[in-house]
């Protein structure tokens, strides 16, 4: 038999991260391009779903060319794959084309336009989403903007679509009319569908006053939706015809890769927005409650649903750091030299807290900015650096504790994607959380899950679990030290009791 490759991307915040597995899921190829953040307003981040597309060509263009260096033939592979952000959106036109910036979740511009449907006091939303209210980081409210405020969108725009489904409406050449978004990912808008039965809501679609004919068709993440255009085959190297999948959540995708298949399961997506999720059977009442914090998904495979809660600028607080404060914006390496110089302060940084809001806090703590506190003439950046990965694990202890008091046992943590590899900061979190945490051999689990799943979708003819379970294996284990614990517990306190006091 020949052998077989799949290509398969992560359209992240920070980057598109690309590569080409073999039928083994060895990686033979990988690259990753870094994406751009504009905050045009206080409040406001935007970027470009062309960059997106164009970053993501670049990266096919790049792997194929590490490819053709070790004598493979990019004629071998059988499909196209990827996933990326669950809550961010952009409009398209006729021919499918962007004409409004791509929003996502680290955007509060709607803050106000949530709060005024939170006074609706609604039902709706918990009992068909599991979202029982609104917030200002969901693609539902991101549409309401657009269509509000956006000039191009009212003139000429046909529907919205998240990146994953822009990249890859536009890499098989179709057109708005054939737009489309995994029943995972669909998730990812808040409000507006039925999570259950996998369709938008009537009802909440004309509270919401937005169109249904705006909204892409659902489908499943390993329905192909095309094949690769011979114009982008000449953009990127690729021979034409490459069947493509639907795509899906880059949430779902880390989860799958995490090997959580059953309820009751724990992962840290250490991405940009640090989350924490837990895996459930179903919407579960004291966990959808109004201010509970935290969002219902649900999964890339059929009947599999997840609470997550979340720092929306965890894994940016630490790029924001290292490129604004250290002045190391070119050197990735920093990080880690920072971390072994903070594994040498004492637990608690000497008292010094930071407070991770950069983009803004929420809710009750909405008007509340990042801070540096109790610093002394004797912080260095490596006491700086620690709290924030203490700030950031604090976030985590509160989410972790609405969880165990709505009865869910946790006991072990799986920790992915970037920051798993800070072995620091993977022991602040065992430590704060008091749970055994463990990481995966492959961290970055989204990207091989995607190839997985497009094996799966061009005939592997094996069982989805069993293939995405083969990959499954331990790299490291961190257990808790109790006499840390108990520090991180009084110093989380504090950082609680900052945040009340600036909060009214």
């Amino acid at each position: 038999m020949m052998e077989q490759y799949y290509l398969s991307f992560d359209a992240g915040t920070q980057s598109v991260k690309v590569a080409v597995y073999n039928e083994n899921m060895e990686c033979v190829a990988k690259v990753s391009n870094q994406t751009t953040l504009t905050y045009p307003h206080p409040g406001w981040v935007e970027m470009d779903a062309d960059e997106y597309l164009e970053l993501t060509k670049l990266g096919m263009k790049q792997c194929m060319t590490q490819l053709k260096e070790q004598g493979i033939n990019p004629g071998l592979i059988k499909a196209i794959m990827g996933d990326g952000i669950i809550c961010g959106i952009v409009g398209i036109d006729e021919n499918g084309k962007a004409i409004t910036p791509y929003i996502n979740y680290l955007d509060s511009r709607t803050q106000s336009d949530a709060a005024v449907l939170k006074e609706f006091d609604l039902d709706i939303w918990g009992k068909e989403t599991g979202n029982a209210e609104p917030l200002c980081m969901f693609p539902a409210l991101h549409a309401r903007w657009l269509l509000a405020n956006n000039k191009e969108f009212q003139a000429r725009g046909k529907k919205f679509v998240h990146n994953t489904p822009y990249i890859l409406l536009n890499l098989a050449g179709l057109k708005s009319s054939d737009a489309f978004i995994d029943w995972g990912a669909m998730s990812g808008w808040g409000l507006g569908y039925k999570v259950y039965e996998k369709e938008w809501s009537d009802e909440q679609l004309s509270i919401l006053e937005i169109d249904k004919s705006y909204m892409p068709k659902i489908v499943k993440p390993w329905d192909i939706i095309g094949t690769l255009s011979a114009e982008a085959a000449a953009e990127t190297g690729c021979p034409s015809g490459i069947p493509i999948c639907a795509g899906a959540g880059d949430t779902m995708q880390s989860m799958l890769g995490s090997g959580i298949f059953e309820a009751n399961k724990a992962v840290d997506v250490a991405g940009t927005c640090a989350m924490f999720c837990v895996s459930t059977t179903r919407i579960m009442p004291e966990l959808s409650r109004k201010g509970s914090g935290l969002i219902f998904n649900s999964g890339t495979l059929e009947n599999t649903y997840f609470y997550w809660g979340f720092v929306r600028t965890g894994g940016l607080a630490l790029r924001w750091f290292k490129d604004s404060i250290c002045q190391q914006a070119d050197d990735d390496n920093y990080y880690e030299m920072l971390s072994q110089g903070a594994s040498k302060v004492a637990p608690g940084c000497n008292d010094v807290i930071f407070l991770p809001y950069l983009t803004g806090g929420y809710d009750e703590y909405s008007n509340v900015k990042g801070s540096f506190l109790n610093m002394t003439l004797d912080t260095d950046q490596f006491v700086l650096w620690r709290a924030v990965l203490e700030a950031i694990a604090y976030d985590y202890r509160e989410i972790i504790d609405t969880y165990r008091k709505a009865g869910i046992e946790i006991n072990r943590i799986t920790i992915t994607e970037g920051g798993s590899g800070d072995a620091l900061w993977n022991q602040i979190k065992a430590d704060v959380m008091n749970s055994e945490a463990i990481t995966l051999e492959i961290s970055g689990g989204a990207v091989l899950t995607n190839s997985i799943i497009a094996a799966y979708a061009t005939g592997a003819g094996r069982d989805l679990k069993e293939l995405l379970t083969s990959n499954l294996k331990i790299a490291h284990t961190y257990r808790p030290e109790s006499k840390n614990s108990d520090i991180y517990k009084q110093q989380s306190q504090k950082q609680k009791d900052l945040l009340n006091k600036l909060g009214h």
